[in-house]
């Protein structure tokens, strides 16, 4: 059994390379947005992002959420020591808003509606991916296996569609074409060693 992948220098979980995934928005109704213990883990830079979107996505918050933001930003230094999006209630992310039972990002839709320039911080873009500095300039991805996400198992098995390709737009985002097309090669090489 393989237990790590390296492309440049990133090294991954091999369950990026194995596991079927696929969102499916219809069966979760979004609930990653709601649920956990904190928000979604942030940059300084994607501080930045979020609080020049605010402006545009205000009036489609919640009154609590535009009340959280006011009083604490739209990021905050959980109890682990990561800068997170900020939180109502211990759990909504600021920047959900619901319709017909289901959760949405307001700046990823005011982005896909050509809006904003900025869509969402990249740990939301790549989950169910994780990612993790090692220290040394090499970073970790890691594949984080969540109840509320079978569904996307289940829709990913059904259409033949692995983490990694599932996520290929945001693995661009994050690290490139190039780094990705590396990522292809890997993948192709170890299957026809049937190391995966």
């Amino acid at each position: 059994m393989l237990h790590i992948i390296q492309v440049g220098n990133v090294v991954l979980s091999p369950y990026i390379i194995t596991e079927y995934f696929c969102c499916d928005l219809d069966a979760c109704k979004g609930i990653c947005c709601v649920e956990g213990d904190s928000g979604a883990p942030l940059t300084e830079e994607e501080v930045g992002e979020l609080e020049n979107v605010l402006p545009e996505v205000e009036n489609e918050l919640t009154d609590k959420a535009r009340e959280v933001i006011q009083k604490q930003g739209v990021a905050y230094v959980d109890q682990d020591g990561d800068l997170v999006t900020s939180i109502v209630n211990g759990k909504d992310c600021v920047f959900t808003c619901h319709e017909n039972g289901c959760c949405f990002c307001t700046t990823d839709r005011a982005f896909r509606q050509g809006r904003t320039q900025w869509s969402k911080p990249i740990s939301c873009y790549l989950y169910p991916i994780r990612e993790k500095y090692l220290g040394a300039n090499t970073i970790g991805l890691n594949y984080h296996r969540w109840s509320v996400c079978e569904p996307a198992r289940r829709k990913g098995r059904e259409l033949g569609l692995r983490v990694y390709e599932f996520l290929k737009e945001p693995l661009i985002r994050r690290f490139g074409e190039e780094w990705y097309e590396e990522l292809l090669q890997t993948v192709t090489e170890l299957k026809k060693h049937r190391m995966v």
